[in-house]
């Protein structure tokens, strides 16, 4: 899934590499900006307060020479002019405003691009801390609010929502490419380069992941991504931030437009967990993970956050359990279409699921599972029913046939006898068939206990009916008595 973002620079960081050992001194409690889908102004460091975006008014825009043009003696100084130049802030809202001023930024930061991606020479101390205030001006900015926050109106479903497209991704793309080159580039010497891409710049990238725009999310996701792989001591910090991240998304506001992308990074960095895992890591399966099964939009990001979980039942299958359990916490009641979305990740849980965690879980897990082949939704029913096609999960409900069996055999009747969709009767008839041929004297047996429940059932309902015909007549009597002694 994740390889699509490993698209340029350096090769993707070992198992041993993304071990994440506890880098001291950087056990300070994580805070991100929650300002209303804000990212912060400004730049990170510690003279980002010298640093201002231009205008226009404020100066003049010309164009400098080539990098090809000079000597090379004098071609740090021409990097730091093209970094001015590319600090103005200009209107791209209006195609029609500032036409040569905007093509003379485009053209400076592709050859910004070009200089980093040659590999031309190092850069010096000043040129880094500069390239990334620059970065900073053009990034960082506060994203606009969502259409319902704009208007008033109530909010609609994210999934049915337009995206709204950033006018200035033109001049962005390059931005966000010049940063890709300058943290993948073997050149960019990571004890400098980690006091301008600190914490502060990593919680500002953070904040624009809930970005409409899904080409600045991707751009985002990669860099992030690198990141992670290329500067260990953030490691710990990152992890935090997108946790907390999780959090506001699952208890506050249930709406962020980069789960998905954010989960997609989990899903690289997860698998390269060492073992035997964290406590920590465990505690982000518990605390976050499973806690986005929670949110209505789930659909949304499903995908990423079923290979989360399935990643870490594969590292370590001992959490098979602890995942099924968190799975049936928060298994949806009404919501039909998520049902489906569960059990096809309940599937693939399964499929890395060991016989003793099955065995912890298996009671719970199957009450659920029979309402589920019940469902009048046939999608979900059918959806049910196909985990029978699996040969692992087969296995250990045969190996726990007198404890499964009991559980489920009443949904099976129920759906032969008096479900509407011909296509679920039909699966129905099939696993009820693997049943018999697994164990026919067990089969027997819970035909001849579900025929006395059903006996039982049909006695207590006379019973009750006889019960009220006696109140029925008694009533009668005692109204007409009352009515003689009128």
């Amino acid at each position: 899934m994740f390889k699509k973002i490993m698209k340029g620079g350096s090769k993707k960081p070992s198992k041993s590499d993304a071990s994440d050992p506890p880098p001291s001194g950087n056990n300070a409690p994580v805070v991100v900006n929650h300002a209303s889908r804000g990212g912060a102004g400004g730049t990170s460091g510690a003279n980002s307060a010298t640093v201002m975006p231009m205008t226009l008014a404020s100066g003049t825009m010309e164009p400098v020479p080539s990098f090809k043009d000079v000597p090379v003696s004098e071609r740090q100084n021409l990097f730091l002019r093209k970094l001015h130049i590319c600090c103005f802030s200009l209107d791209f809202t209006d195609t029609l405003k500032n036409v040569r001023e905007k093509e003379i930024k485009r053209q400076a930061l592709m050859e910004l691009v070009e200089f980093i991606q040659s590999g031309s020479g190092k850069m010096s101390e000043d040129c880094q801390e500069q390239m990334i205030k620059m970065i900073s001006i053009n990034v960082f900015r506060c994203l606009p609010p969502a259409s319902h926050e704009n208007t008033g109106s109530e909010p609609t479903d994210p999934e049915e929502e337009e995206p709204s497209l950033e006018p200035a991704w033109p001049h962005l793309q390059l931005v966000y490419e010049l940063l890709l080159r300058y943290v993948v580039s073997s050149d960019t010497d990571t004890k400098v380069a980690k006091r301008y891409i600190d914490h502060s710049f990593v919680l500002k990238l953070l904040d624009l992941f809930d970005s409409e725009d899904p080409r600045e999310r991707e751009y985002l996701k990669t860099i992030l991504h690198r990141i992670y792989g290329k500067f260990m001591v953030h490691r710990p910090f990152i992890r935090k931030a997108i946790n907390n991240i999780f959090y506001r998304f699952i208890y506050e506001t249930e709406r962020h437009c980069g789960i998905g992308e954010l989960l997609e990074i989990l899903g690289s960095i997860i698998n390269g967990f060492a073992l035997p895992m964290k406590e920590e890591h465990k505690l982000f399966l518990v605390r976050a993970l499973l806690p986005l099964h929670k949110p209505k939009s789930v659909s949304m990001y499903h995908q990423q956050l079923s290979y989360c979980i399935t990643q870490f039942v594969e590292k370590d299958f001992k959490l098979a359990d602890t995942v099924i359990r968190g799975l049936l916490k928060y298994w949806p009641v009404t919501n039909c279409q998520k049902e489906v979305l569960y059990l096809g990740e309940l599937e693939e849980v399964l499929e890395a699921t060991q016989a003793a965690e099955f065995q912890r879980c298996m009671v719970q897990l199957f009450k659920q599972i029979s309402r589920c082949l019940n469902s009048p939704h046939f999608q979900v029913a059918e959806r049910a029913l196909f985990l029978w096609n699996n040969e692992h999960i087969v296995s250990l409900i045969a190996q726990n046939r007198t404890v499964i069996l009991p559980i489920i055999f009443e949904a099976f009747e129920r759906n032969i006898e008096s479900h509407w969709n011909q296509a679920v009767h039909g699966l129905t008839v099939n696993v009820r068939k693997m049943f018999i041929e697994m164990d026919a004297e067990l089969f027997e047996e819970c035909q001849r206990n579900y025929a006395e429940k059903l006996a039982k059932a049909e006695e207590e309902a006379e019973r009750r009916e006889l019960n009220w015909k006696r109140l029925a007549e008694a009533a009668a009597q005692n109204g007409a008595a009352d009515m003689v002694t009128d």
